[in-house]
Parts: structure tokens; sequence; C-alpha cells
């Protein structure tokens, strides 16, 4: 059987797409920070779970080491793990700034690079999120969007450095999707792009022919008038 590993697996968008490989067959592990979360999706999707804060070093090794024992070999990579607090360039905290590069960049990094030997041999993929707030302008969004445009820029050169291996990797960037993070722009959840769409996106890219590669996707958000939202 296929085996995939879920950052960020415990709610959101990493939910849904963990939902979606387990329906398609897939042995899982998923994590998050919340053990409670974690356990609680772990036995939705009769998955492994694993608490770990990407942000940490030893957790992304811990993590990586408990999918290898579990199921020895990785064919699917999700680095869903992430957060975005708002705030004008001159009004976002330093600790805030760190905190989401820690998250959504060197996290992002961190489990790539420990999974890179077990997708070698899988020949895998490695979808990351990122956002819309990556390729355009986001007033309020400065280190979010800075953050999603590294992953952007990240996932570019997986695809250079690892196209020899067999291994491809996508950025998933969304405009606003219904959930609790979104909650704070104001916009009904049922007039946001919707988890489920952004599983189904990847669904998609999974059932590509060995050598077709897509190297980012943005998702736009019906009614946004060209907006990053």
């Amino acid at each position: 059987m296929p085996a995939a590993l879920v950052t960020g697996g415990s709610s959101g968008i990493g939910l849904a797409i963990a939902r979606a490989l387990a329906e398609d067959g897939y042995e899982l592990t998923v994590s998050s920070r919340g053990p409670e979360k974690v356990d609680a999706a772990a036995a939705e999707l009769g998955a492994h779970g694993v608490a770990a804060d990407v942000s940490r070093e030893d957790d992304c090794e811990r993590l990586v080491e408990a999918h290898r024992e579990r199921f020895g070999s990785l064919d699917v990579l999700v680095n869903s793990a992430g957060l975005g607090i708002g705030g004008r360039v001159e009004e976002l905290t330093t600790k805030h700034f760190d905190l989401q590069l820690g998250v959504n960049v060197r996290g992002l990094f961190l489990v790539t690079k420990l999974c890179l030997p077990m997708l070698r041999e899988s020949r895998g993929w490695i979808v990351n999120l990122a956002s819309i707030a990556g390729t355009l302008p986001t007033p309020g969004l400065s280190a979010y969007g800075a953050s999603k445009a590294a992953v952007i820029s990240l996932t570019r050169t997986l695809n250079a450095e690892l196209e020899g291996d067999g291994i491809r990797a996508v950025a998933v960037c969304p405009a606003f999707v219904d959930t609790p993070m979104a909650e704070w722009s104001g916009i009904p959840g049922d007039r946001m792009i919707q988890p489920q769409d952004c599983a189904e996106l990847v669904r998609f890219l999974l059932r590509l022919s060995p050598y077709a590669r897509v190297p980012q996707v943005v998702i736009e958000r019906v009614g946004a008038g060209g907006l990053p939202g």
C-alpha cells in the first residue's frame, strides 16, 4: 500500500487532504502540535497520529522516524502545518514574524529534508501548502505572505534539484479557505474555497503520469474580484 505523511493533518486543509488519501487507500501518518486533536484525527482516519511542533528540529526528526518505523516507506509528503498572524509591517512583532517563518518555512524545510531518502525510493510527491498571499501583495499579511512566497520558491528549487530522482513538488496557493485561520476575514464560510477543494486538487495531481508535473497551482475565490482573498 502507498504511504503518506501529512503535517497539520488534524484540521482544516490538512485534515481534508488526509481524509482523501485515507479514502484512496494510503497508509497514513498525521501530525500537529495538539495531542488531543491528533489523536481524534488519527482515530477517525485509522491513521498513525504523532504530536509534533515542526518549528522544533527534534520534533521533526521524531515525526519522520515514527512514520518510517510504522510504514517503512513514503509516497506522498503533505506539508500543511502553518499559521498566519495578521499585522501591517510597522505593527507586527518580531516574535510573531519569527513564529510564522519558523513554522511555515523552516518546519516545511526540515520535514522535507528528512523525508527525502524515502521519497527517492518511491519517486514520490511533495505537496506544499502555500497561499495566494505568496503571489500577490496582501496588506495586513506581510510576514505570512513572505513565508508563503518562500514556500513557492523552495518548491520550484526542489523540482530543479530532485528531478533526476523522480520526485515532484507542487505549491498549492489558495485564497481564503473555510478554516478557523480565515475567520478574521469576515467572509462567510460558505463563500470561501472549501478544504475539500484543495483535497480534490491533490487527488488530481497524484493521478498524473510520472512525466507530468505541476509546480504551482493558484486557487482563486470566485467573487474576490481579482484580489488576494
